[in-house]
């Protein structure tokens, strides 16, 4: 389930009733728990309203024969089918928790000792950990966020798929004029695939002729095409090794690959747009961009991978969301190496990583860090992590305090105190 993490729930009381959900496609699985141990079968309802309506039926008859005030309910954050559930309770007077997928994992060994999985063992598992205080509160974004959140996938779903017809492009293309991608390395730039597009053999390149190649590719490309990589081109074609067996099939397919590619640049392009918009109604976003070397996408991404930050409270809570808090495995004598725990949101890492690279460059915020880090011996993607580390917390700083960022800070207020 798409929903960010927080810090440990600790509310379960005498009268707290704990309701567990094991989350399916076509139905789920509910279990109660009453505080002294009183509890009752498991059962399944369909993912549908009127499946939710019985559900919430039983669940308050439940409560009122156990006298109890208040109520928990928890599942594991996996996959979507969830999420119109979780929407329908919201508006219940419930407090809503998601457990890690990886402690039930674990507890399930406890309960009967054995590591059976069924539907309704499940939900007495995440019922298990509940009790235990191990669940973990939820911050669903709205609004703007919400919408952040949704375009930062679907852009992330569009470029994968790009990336990977690019790749089939790319091999098709490497059979019929192997020279090609050798001259545009990238294939997926406006010029290229115009050319992928229209003249994807090298007879149709030579028949062209130079003259005619160059004020077409010159027009497109807007001048960025130089006169000697238009010549290169057309050399390769008059000398092209490329097959001639089954050319005609391959251009067909390396067509509608081009025009796809085509129609998911525009797409990732149209999302980027709605991105900018939907930041612009952020309160904070201005805070965040103020760092020199982070863009608005970006920016955009951790906003709707977060859902809130003003909803945290510690860096470490955030860290945890980011899966970029540390561990060990010490025992004895043996010390482990310290690791990122990458159990977090992987897009949100990724996304902290590029801005990573963006801030070691000369001329970046965080390169005099980055350098000393290399100087004592770091590995450089150890060192980016770290950078990555630092940056989160410059991040979450400037949201929470919705401020902009001063570069040289300390050093500018030690000159004025000096002063």
């Amino acid at each position: 389930m798409n929903s960010s993490k927080t810090k440990k729930v600790k509310i379960i009381n005498e009268k707290t009733m704990i309701a567990a959900l094991d989350i399916g496609k076509e139905a789920h699985f509910a279990y109660f728990r009453a505080p002294k141990g009183k509890d009752i079968k498991p059962f399944s309802f369909h993912n549908a309203r009127k499946g939710f309506d019985t559900f919430w039926m039983r669940l308050c008859q439940f409560k009122r024969e156990q006298g109890l005030e208040e109520t928990v309910i928890g599942f594991e954050s996996t996959g979507p089918y969830g999420e119109p559930l979780l929407h329908y309770l919201r508006k219940k007077p419930v407090t809503l928790v998601q457990i890690n997928p990886v402690h039930s994992k674990r507890v399930k060994e406890l309960t009967g000792n054995s590591p059976h999985k069924t539907d309704t063992k499940d939900p007495r598992v995440i019922a298990d950990i509940i009790s235990l205080g191990h669940a973990l509160t939820l911050v669903v974004p709205e609004g703007p966020a919400a919408q952040l959140r949704r375009l930062t996938q679907a852009r992330e779903r569009a470029i994968r798929s790009r990336t990977a017809m690019s790749n089939q492009l790319q091999h098709l293309l490497f059979v019929i004029f192997p020279e090609f991608v050798q001259v545009f390395q990238d294939i997926s730039t406006k010029t290229a695939i115009y050319l992928i597009q229209h003249h994807p053999t090298p007879e149709s390149i030579t028949a062209m002729g130079l003259e005619s190649l160059t004020e077409v590719l010159r027009t497109i490309s807007r001048g960025k095409v130089t006169h000697s990589r238009i010549k290169e081109l057309f050399e390769a074609a008059q000398s092209s090794t490329g097959i001639d067996e089954g050319k005609e099939s391959i251009c067909m397919e390396v067509s509608h690959l081009a025009s796809t590619i085509a129609y998911e640049s525009c797409f990732i392009e149209k999302l980027e747009q709605q991105m900018d918009q939907s930041l612009d109604q952020i309160p904070y976003s201005h805070s965040i961009l103020s760092i020199k070397g982070i863009g608005r996408i970006t920016v955009a991404g951790l906003i709707g991978e977060v859902g809130d930050f003003t909803r945290f409270h510690t860096i470490s809570e955030m860290m945890k969301l980011a899966g970029l808090d540390l561990f060990e495995v010490s025992s004895g004598k043996h010390r482990g190496k310290r690791r990122i725990s990458k159990r977090g949101r992987s897009l949100m890492r990724k996304l902290l990583y590029f801005a990573a690279i963006n801030v070691v460059k000369r001329n970046g915020i965080l390169h005099e860090p980055y350098q000393q880090m290399l100087s004592r011996g770091m590995a450089p993607v150890k060192a980016l992590i770290a950078i990555a580390r630092k940056l989160l917390r410059i991040v979450f700083a400037l949201a929470r305090d919705n401020t902009v960022y001063v570069e040289d800070y300390v050093h500018k207020c030690h000159f004025k105190l000096a002063a």
